[in-house]
């Protein structure tokens, strides 16, 4: 077989590239269409993987032929009839080149082992590329050298972990795929369809916190925020397995070390901080302990870090242990770009690089935030959405508005001691609603209020074993 070069790298060096073994996945399918199957489906393999161009059109044509509402046989007169009527004949090399190309397979049945050797050349041209694109950004100085590495990283990321991502989607493919997904949860029983918040009543309004979503919780001070958010890390780590990053800009990793031992010990966490633990107690803190150092949660407690880095952090986190759930505690914490001219466009620029995140590792993301004081000019001082604090981009950007509320705050003869609710006041795809929990200040830890009596205490209960 003649092996025509026709593009370069920069360098006058010919990119990687195996012709051999393109010629022999294509040659593969001419004389087993079967085999094509295979490669889309187990390889996900497609026609810019490959670097000749004839080879590229001549792999486009058994695609089309095998996609027709009736699909029509592949072999050499099919394919060649197909690229004559596209005006791609002659480019794709001729008859006599497609005729030719089941002669260079040796052994058809290491199709997919050629198809892999195609695929690997294809990630190394556009590794290639990548840093190509990146030498070029740095050598025109384009942008803050902070937002050059983030752009860097996550054009490498991109490389190995989102090949063809960015492609349109027909409704077909989108919808072959939301059934299988859907067929399975139905035939597996599976209860929710994200990850679980470990609250039984708002796992019901919200199905779990589905991958891609910004979910924005929002309260006043005191309410419980960072609890409630560590208290979720915890279920959905414990309980259901799922890898969790925590990003906190507010408490150090000792303390919150220290809550997660509280809550799993169930232990008074103001004993537990100043090491007034009964030597009884202590079995359970080891317990709890070993529990906690098994769970898939990872901590960074950087109080200067900002957007770029935490969508850095989290893309390695992901690559090595497949998250399952980011948190960051909280938004207002976050470093500002400082390019950006004010305090609103600032947080929206932070809300929509959390949104990115979401989608991009397709991932749900929690971001805490902080509500505006005009809450308590009202009777009562309930949350409402114009109340999330110096951008109502942030409101936009997220797809799950949660407040917290607990009445006992402004009221103390409230009845309600020891409760607190959760407002869900968007749900972009789902109904809103509020949920009650058992708030057990002491540990600090929120529960689900069905189950907080009897074998539990009651709301308002601070007891140190429960």
């Amino acid at each position: 077989m003649s092996v025509s070069v026709t593009r370069e790298a920069g360098n006058g060096s010919v990119p990687p590239q195996n012709i051999e073994a393109e010629a022999s996945v294509l040659g593969s399918i001419l004389l087993t269409e079967q085999a094509l199957d295979g490669l889309l489906v187990d390889v996900g393999l497609r026609p810019e993987h490959f670097y000749r161009p004839r080879h590229t059109l001549i792999f486009r044509a058994m695609m089309r032929l095998k996609e027709k509402a009736e699909p029509e046989a592949v072999d050499a007169l099919t394919v060649c009839d197909d690229l004559e009527r596209t005006g791609e004949l002659e480019e794709a090399g001729g008859t006599d080149y497609v005729h030719s190309l089941p002669t260079e397979v040796i052994a058809a049945g290491n199709v997919q082992h050629y198809a892999r050797i195609v695929k690997q050349h294809a990630m190394r041209r556009r590794l290639l590329t990548t840093a190509r694109e990146i030498q070029e950004q740095v050598f025109s100085h384009a942008g803050d050298a902070h937002a050059l590495v983030e752009e860097a990283e996550k054009a490498l990321f991109q490389v190995g972990h989102e090949e063809g991502s960015g492609e349109m989607k027909s409704l077909e493919d989108v919808l072959d795929v939301e059934v299988d997904r859907l067929e399975k949860i139905s035939r597996e029983g599976i209860e929710f369809t994200g990850t679980p918040s470990g609250f039984r009543d708002l796992d019901d309004i919200t199905g779990g916190f589905q991958a891609g979503n910004l979910i924005v919780v929002a309260a006043r001070p005191a309410m419980g925020k960072s609890a409630f958010v560590t208290n979720i890390a915890e279920n959905a780590a414990l309980d259901h397995g799922k890898a969790v990053a925590l990003f906190s800009l507010e408490m150090a990793e000792a303390e919150l070390a220290q809550r997660f031992l509280a809550s799993q010990a169930k232990l008074n966490g103001k004993d537990l901080r100043r090491g007034q633990v009964k030597a009884d107690r202590w079995p359970k803190v080891m317990q709890a302990s070993d529990r906690l150092s098994k769970a898939p949660i990872y901590i960074d407690d950087s109080s200067d870090i900002g957007v770029l880095e935490i969508r850095a952090k989290a893309r390695r986190l992901h690559a090595k242990h497949g998250l399952g759930l980011l948190i960051v505690d909280y938004l207002q914490l976050l470093r500002a770009d400082p390019s950006a001219d004010s305090r609103v466009e600032q947080v929206g620029q932070m809300s929509r690089g959390l949104k990115i995140l979401a989608r991009e590792l397709e991932i749900p993301v929690i971001a805490v935030s902080q509500l505006s004081r005009a809450v308590e000019s009202r009777n009562p001082p309930k949350p409402m959405l114009s109340d999330l604090r110096e951008s109502g981009q942030i409101e936009q950007d997220s797809d799950v508005v949660m407040f917290l509320y607990r009445e006992e705050y402004y009221d103390d003869e409230s009845e309600r001691q020891g409760e607190a609710d959760v407002i869900v006041a968007k749900h972009r795809n789902g109904p809103v609603g509020e949920v009650a929990l058992a708030f057990l200040n002491q540990h600090p830890k929120f529960v689900n209020l069905a189950r907080s009596a009897p074998g539990g205490p009651p709301p308002g209960s601070n007891g140190s074993d429960w």
